[in-house]
C-alpha cells in the first residue's frame, strides 16, 4: 500500500517548488507517471524511494511514514521493502552478474537461496550470462540485470526511471512484460516513471505530472 499527501519538494538553491498530486495505491497496484522532462517525474520516484525527502506532506508505504523516519531507519527499509530500477546502469563493473546480484541481497541484509537467484536470472533471460562481467552485457541483458537486482530482495514496491525510453518498440515490451511479471510474482506495486507514451496501454492506473 502506497499513500502520499501534500507532497512537495525543493532543491537546495532552486527556486521551483514541486507540488505533487496525491497517490493512493492497494497492495498489487500499478501505476504510470507520465511527464515532459524537468516536471519532477524523478523527483517524484526518489521521494517514493526514500533518496529525497519532502519538505511538506506525508509519504507512507505499507503503513510506514517514510518521510519521518530517521536516516538509519530509511535506509534499513528501502533495502528491505523497495526495489529501484535506474534509467541508468548501477552494476558494479568489477564484479559478474550473479556477484552484483548477490551484492543487492547483501545490502538488503536478505538470505536468500542460490536455487532462487538463478530461478529469477533465468525468468529474465540473463542466466546464461551469470559468470560474465558487466562489460560484457549488452543493453538489453544490463536492463535485465538491473531488473534482477531490484527484485531478488522481494521487496513490495518497485520503482522503475525511464525503463523503455531509449529501446525500440520489441524491446520496450519485453521490458514492460518483465517488470509486470516480476511485481505479479512478487504482489508489488509497480511506479514506472516516464514520458514514453507507447506503454500507456499496459497501466490501468495513471497520473500526468
Amino acid at each position: 500500500m502506497i499513500k502520499t499527501e501534500g507532497v512537495t519538494f525543493k532543491y537546495n538553491n532552486e527556486d521551483t517548488v514541486f507540488k505533487f498530486p496525491d497517490i493512493s495505491l492497494d497492495k498489487g497496484q500499478n501505476l504510470l507517471i507520465l511527464g515532459k522532462s524537468g516536471i519532477g517525474k524523478t523527483t517524484l520516484l526518489h521521494l517514493l524511494g526514500g533518496l529525497l525527502r519532502p519538505i511538506d506532506g506525508s509519504i507512507e508505504i505499507h503503513g510506514v511514514p517514510v518521510h519521518s523516519l530517521s536516516n538509519k531507519e530509511l535506509d534499513r527499509f528501502r533495502g528491505q521493502n523497495i526495489g529501484l530500477v535506474f534509467q541508468n546502469n548501477h552494476a558494479i563493473q568489477s564484479l559478474k552478474v550473479v556477484e552484483n546480484v548477490k551484492a543487492r541481497l547483501f545490502f538488503s541484509k536478505r538470505t536468500i537461496s542460490q536455487t532462487v537467484i538463478m530461478d529469477l536470472l533465468e525468468q529474465l533471460d540473463i542466466l546464461e550470462c551469470k559468470n560474465k562481467r558487466v562489460r560484457e552485457l549488452s543493453e538489453g541483458q544490463l536492463q535485465r540485470l538491473g531488473i534482477a537486482m531490484a527484485m531478488v530482495h522481494r521487496p513490495g514496491i518497485i520503482l522503475a526511471d525511464e525503463p523503455t525510453s531509449s529501446l525500440d518498440d520489441d524491446n520496450c515490451n519485453k521490458v514492460m512484460q518483465l517488470l509486470i511479471e516480476q511485481a505479479e510474482i512478487n504482489n508489488a506495486n509497480l511506479i514506472v516513471i516516464t514520458h514514453d507514451q507507447r506503454i500507456k496501454p499496459v497501466f490501468k492506473n495513471k497520473l500526468e505530472l
